[in-house]
């Protein structure tokens, strides 16, 4: 397309028609000089956003991206190597006691982890050094190894109607939900803990966390191998996490006239200038007191659905599919394209504002309105103003991460999976006699003569001509790409029919 041609397209057509063509709409703007021919170009590198607000297309390809995860780890039938150095996992807690401790101490508080008198008694059973399912053999000889779909979602606050609002928002309990919103992912961590123990085997799973309509959140989990529903029916409810964190029911410092002022080394009152109690000094005294109680004590809902799932089958790439389905939303964001409804809005932003001074961990700056120093505590807090995730309008309350995949799930990372997905491209293309234009633009390890980097980068700012240029660029660039991509596979013969095999 030529200069000419550029004039007549705005930066909001360039944005729709990188929609729809799958070209990241907000690339990052950066001038490449090959330090070789002394020529210089504006390149749009994709900004990878996982959220469809943000970039549809992009969010698109993290998704298509998971479900490769997805699919290559659930039925596997031979052990995976150990993925080693993996943070894409579900671990987000590392105790393991029954217990809760979550002191911010450099010395370890311990409590009993005598289990509470009001959670189901768990089996416990000697732990088979596996992964993959067992396998079954039918009455006609044919063999089998099934695996489970699983989801699990938290309590109710209250009644709620059409769209999950609350039908008397009065008496619904927001500052449960909140609070459950906040540990999910802790008890989360102790459900998987608690079911390897029990199902007798090192339980993988690819799990999603999803919001439903009432905005409270739920887990769909693939999980490998098959478990009795009676043992993942005593796990769900005998699994629970307490926190043990100082009371924060009533706060000290309400007026933003009259809040803790930082001195230089610690918070002060600032009618009386005593310094706030530190983390430290706050745990100490609940450990003291016989009589403490947990701030919170978090459980799963009564519902739970599970059944099996035998691959191949149209069925398992369904659940792969549903799996997945919501990753590209927010959590406050509507499941559908509804018109926009004012209750559910009334319902998001009430959601929010029991959010907005409910501490969200150790070192959230809310501490300072109920009288305590956050752990590490430095200067510039202000209540109601943190920044964690879980006070975000976006996240309401879910402040970790919204895919758990455990370590031995599939044996890669998902950077390794990303490269797979690449590499059967480039080798299609490859195969065929064309060479990926980015590949050698875009090498790291490139280097000149003199032993430097070929390339250089350099950040540019984004003005509404470049925007547009870059991406009526990218666009042209993906469309030469996919017709060099279908040739060479029509070139190279059948290939796999795999998630994998698409352009990336």
């Amino acid at each position: 397309m030529t200069n000419t041609g550029l004039v007549h397209i705005t930066e909001p057509m360039a944005r729709e028609l990188a929609v729809l063509k799958g070209v990241c709409v907000r690339p990052v703007m950066r001038m490449v000089t090959d330090r070789e021919s002394g020529v210089s170009s504006t390149v749009g590198i994709a900004c990878g956003a996982t959220r469809e607000s943000l970039c549809p297309p992009c969010a698109a390809k993290a998704r298509r991206l998971r479900i490769q995860q997805c699919a290559e780890g659930w039925h596997r039938v031979e052990e995976p190597e150990r993925a080693g150095g993996d943070s894409d996992t579900g671990s987000i807690t590392a105790d393991d006691s029954e217990g809760e401790s979550d002191t911010g101490s450099i010395t370890r508080r311990s409590r009993s982890t005598r289990r509470r008198d009001d959670a189901a008694a768990l089996p416990k059973v000697p732990i088979e050094d596996r992964t993959v399912g067992r396998v079954f053999a039918a009455a006609d000889g044919r063999e089998y190894r099934p695996s489970m779909f699983l989801t699990l979602t938290l309590p109710s606050y209250g009644p709620v109607g059409n769209g999950g609002v609350p039908l008397d928002p009065s008496s619904y309990d927001y500052k449960r939900a909140a609070l459950d919103a906040v540990h999910f992912s802790k008890l989360v961590d102790r459900f998987w803990q608690n079911l390897r123990r029990c199902a007798g085997y090192r339980v993988q799973y690819f799990a999603t966390v999803e919001p439903q309509a009432r905005l409270a959140a739920h887990l769909h989990a693939a999980v490998r191998g098959s478990i009795p529903r009676d043992v993942l029916r005593r796990v769900v409810k005998g699994t629970y996490t307490q926190i043990w964190w100082p009371p924060c029911d009533t706060p000290v410092y309400t007026d933003p006239d009259r809040l803790p002022r930082w001195d230089g080394s610690q918070y002060i009152d600032p009618a009386t200038g005593e310094c706030l109690p530190t983390w430290d000094e706050a745990l100490a005294r609940l450990d003291e007191d016989p009589l403490a109680q947990p701030v919170h004590v978090a459980r799963f809902g009564k519902q739970i659905d599970m059944r099996g799932i035998i691959a191949p089958s149209e069925e398992a790439d369904r659940a792969v599919r549903y799996l997945t389905k919501y990753l590209t939303k927010a959590i406050a964001e509507p499941m559908s394209t509804e018109t926009p409804d004012e209750r559910r809005e009334m319902h998001v932003e009430r959601m929010h504002q029991e959010l907005r001074y409910l501490p969200c961990s150790t070192r959230c700056a809310n501490w300072l309105r109920f009288g305590i120093q956050p752990k590490d505590a430095g200067p510039g807090l202000t209540p109601g103003w943190c920044l964690g995730k879980a006070h975000n309008h976006e996240h309401l309350g879910l402040g970790g991460r919204r895919v758990l995949v455990s370590r031995q799930w599939s044996g890669k990372t998902l950077s390794a999976h990303r490269a797979d997905r690449a590499a059967v491209v480039r080798e299609a293309l490859l195969t065929a006699g064309v060479v990926a234009p980015e590949v050698e633009r875009m090498a790291a390890d490139v280097v000149c003569t003199d032993g430097q980097p070929r390339f250089l980068w350099t950040e540019l700012p984004v003005d509404p001509s470049t925007y547009t240029r870059v991406i009526m660029r990218s666009i042209e660039e993906q469309q030469r790409w996919r017709a060099q991509y279908d040739w060479a596979k029509q070139a190279r013969g059948p290939v796999e029919s795999h998630s994998a095999t698409r352009p990336p």
